[in-house]
């Protein structure tokens, strides 16, 4: 052809070239190469359009994507909006409510009397209405404005000290409280021996030793001595709240007969019972039969504060009793009504307190159960451990869970002549100055509750200088329902027995 011979031309010498290659071979490769270059073009371009296809693709779902979230976006703020809108309507529907400057401020400091509340009970709520005189509203602002920039809100008049002492003498120092969890009931109750004297700060020295009763008074017939009242003769108050229980007089036969000067201890029992059951200032025996029980020998050492059972409603609202029968002892503890005590233990919890070289100690422990733990015979300990609480989780309860504190596994303490400190407050055995019950009454708004009291009064302690630490050694030991001991504690009412009557 034209084209092969121009090609033939132009490579040289054509019989040279025919002698190695035929014309047809030559147009054959030629066809080839314009085949595979046609072939290459079309497969470039089919590789441009795939790839001009995905993009669109890819930008067109880019686009929805895009789009999609900008719908959940707006759905979302409107939800948001509709929620809080309809918040903020609740809110405004709400009525009004004013509440006094105690509980405005907490329970740990409660604010009375003292030209502050006029002669309104301190926590108590305040009716809202138009009939409040205005200066009662300016006074209870400033006194707020001066707690809020840590000036002293007032000076409390601590009564002065006595011994003997009892509520029984005490007729008209009483007033109406209403029940926590039923405002139709309403209780007479002791009032409070005094005001807290901490005033929202640190107490000094001076002013914490403006509580504690001698048992002998000084030549000038005065029963605060202070620190020069020998540790023999500091008295102690002992609380203890008793729900239906069998074994609390045996508990107050314990305490006496086992301290070693029981001249100067007192008893205040909350006693919740029904007909028929035990009382615990009752001697186990009569004392005609047994003239040297401690329940004969120092029956006028015991105030009793009797409540019908169906008007209990846990161990806080009792124990908030057991704080309003407090009248200045020097020191204070508190108890179970199922414990049995060492001999000498007075001696021995007031050394262990001294020892700590702290005002504000206060020894608090899960005690040990009573199963080989005392010699009957000489009433000492028979333990070489003691608890400390070191330990605190949540567990879960029918209304959601809720804080516990737990006691390590005893050992033998590593630190000697001091009891050790520890980050929590037991309500089954508390042993202070006569201050801590002052400075920290029970907050009684915490019906049926059964945990929550060693947490409030741990916290409101601490948050005012108080420290808290475990024995060195056992002084009284716990009846518990296992065992030996389980058939006959099993049978011991409780509280929730109430459940069905009381919300808590």
């Amino acid at each position: 052809s034209k084209f092969s011979g121009i090609f033939l031309l132009k490579n040289g010498d054509q019989r040279n070239f025919a002698s190695r290659r035929t014309r047809s071979d030559c147009c054959f490769d030629l066809l080839k190469l314009v085949f595979d270059m046609d072939k290459l073009n079309k497969s470039s371009l089919e590789k441009k359009k795939k790839k001009k296809k995905s993009s669109r693709r890819r930008k067109k779902g880019e686009k929805h994507a895009d789009h999609a979230e900008t719908v959940g976006m707006v759905i979302a703020f409107v939800i948001l909006g509709v929620y809080f809108f309809g918040l903020a309507q609740n809110i405004r529907a709400l009525p009004g409510v004013e509440t006094s400057i105690g509980r405005r401020m907490g329970h740990s400091i409660v604010l009375s009397k003292h030209g502050l509340l006029g002669e309104d009970s301190v926590g108590n709520a305040v009716p809202s209405n138009n009939d409040e005189p205005k200066e009662s509203k300016k006074q209870d602002n400033n006194v707020l404005k001066a707690a809020k920039r840590g000036k002293r809100l007032t000076k409390v008049t601590v009564p002065a000290a006595k011994w003997p002492i009892s509520i029984r003498d005490e007729v008209d120092n009483y007033e109406e409280i209403g029940h926590p969890a039923d405002s139709t009931i309403k209780m007479t109750a002791p009032k409070f021996w005094s005001d807290p004297i901490h005033e929202n700060q640190l107490m000094s020295r001076e002013q914490a030793m403006e509580i504690g009763s001698c048992a002998v008074p000084d030549e000038s017939g005065n029963y605060n001595r202070g620190d020069s009242c020998p540790p023999d003769e500091r008295t102690i108050y002992v609380a203890i709240a008793s729900y239906r229980d069998w074994q609390c007089r045996y508990t107050v036969e314990s305490i006496f007969s086992r301290a070693k000067n029981p001249k100067r201890v007192r008893i205040g029992v909350v006693d919740q019972i029904i007909d028929g059951d035990d009382h615990c200032d009752v001697p186990i025996d009569p004392c005609d039969k047994d003239p040297y029980q401690a329940l004969c020998n120092y029956k006028d050492q015991v105030d009793v504060y009797q409540m019908e059972a169906p008007l209990a409603v846990g161990p806080v609202f009792a124990r908030h009793f057991g704080h309003r029968l407090y009248r200045g002892e020097y020191y204070a503890m508190q108890s179970d009504a199922h414990v049995t005590f060492t001999q000498n233990w007075d001696e021995d919890i007031i050394m262990q307190q001294e020892s700590t070289k702290d005002e504000m100690a206060v020894l608090s422990t899960y005690l040990t159960d009573i199963v080989d733990s005392i010699d009957e015979k000489t009433g000492k300990s028979l333990r070489f451990t003691r608890p400390i609480m070191c330990q605190t989780d949540y567990e879960q309860g029918q209304q959601g869970k809720y804080l516990r504190h737990g006691s390590q596994p005893e050992g033998i303490p590593s630190i000697h002549g001091s009891p050790q400190l520890q980050p929590y407050w037991a309500a089954g055995f508390s042993f202070s100055r006569g201050h801590f019950v002052v400075n920290v009454p029970y907050d009684l708004y915490q019906p049926m509750i059964f945990q929550g009291e060693e947490m409030s009064i741990g916290i409101r302690g601490f948050t005012i200088g108080y420290d808290y630490f475990a024995p060195e050694r056992s002084v009284c030991f716990h009846t518990y329902a296992v065992g030996p001991n389980a058939a006959k504690r099993g049978q011991v009412k409780h509280f929730w027995e109430n459940g069905a009557r009381y919300k808590g």
